[in-house]
Order: C-alpha cells, then sequence, then structure tokens
C-alpha cells in the first residue's frame, strides 16, 4: 500500500534482523508486538547507539504506559489498531515533513 502512494518501502521479519542491517531511513513503523524485541525495545536500542529516526507506533493495546514509554523515546505519533490507511499514509507524510 505505501509503494502504491511512491514511499519506498523495506520490510523487516524482527527487529533484531533491522538493527543487523541498520538501514538509513527517513520514517520507521514498527509495531508494539513483534517478534523478538518489541517495537518500543527496538526503538530503545536505536537511541542507545545515537540512532534518531523519526517513528510511529502501531498498536492494538491502549495502555497509558506503552504511550508514556513511546514519548520518552521520543515517538512523536502512535496510532491504534484498527487505522485506516489514510491514517498511516498522513502520519508518515507529517514524520516525513
Amino acid at each position: 500500500m505505501l509503494e502504491a502512494y511512491n514511499y519506498e518501502v523495506r520490510t523487516y521479519l524482527s527487529g533484531a534482523e533491522f538493527l543487523g542491517d541498520a538501514p538509513n531511513v527517513g520514517c520507521l513503523v514498527v509495531d508494539y508486538r513483534m517478534p523478538g524485541l518489541s517495537g518500543l525495545d527496538l526503538v530503545s536500542e536505536l537511541r542507545k547507539r545515537s540512532i534518531s529516526v523519526p517513528t510511529i507506533l502501531i498498536t492494538a493495546t491502549s495502555d497509558p504506559s506503552v504511550e508514556r514509554r513511546a514519548a520518552e523515546l521520543g515517538i512523536s505519533q502512535v496510532l491504534h489498531k484498527p487505522l485506516s490507511h489514510r491514517v498511516l499514509i498522513d502520519a508518515i507524510s507529517e514524520e516525513l515533513g
């Protein structure tokens, strides 16, 4: 769907695979629950490596502690499932400025 909006997309099976590749990305879209590292754990590891990339967290939970930790990590947008493709496209556009 993102490619239909002319975004270059790379997918990874896990946060560990992403960290192993360490690509240069314009915007990172992560799910709260992923195999191995959670989306928040992935972003935390990036911050430890002094890597700051605009990040959007997608989650099915409405736990305030998730949003609080996301904010502490500098994640400005937490999107809740289910979400429309328009909401995601708008969030990415906003992050890329």
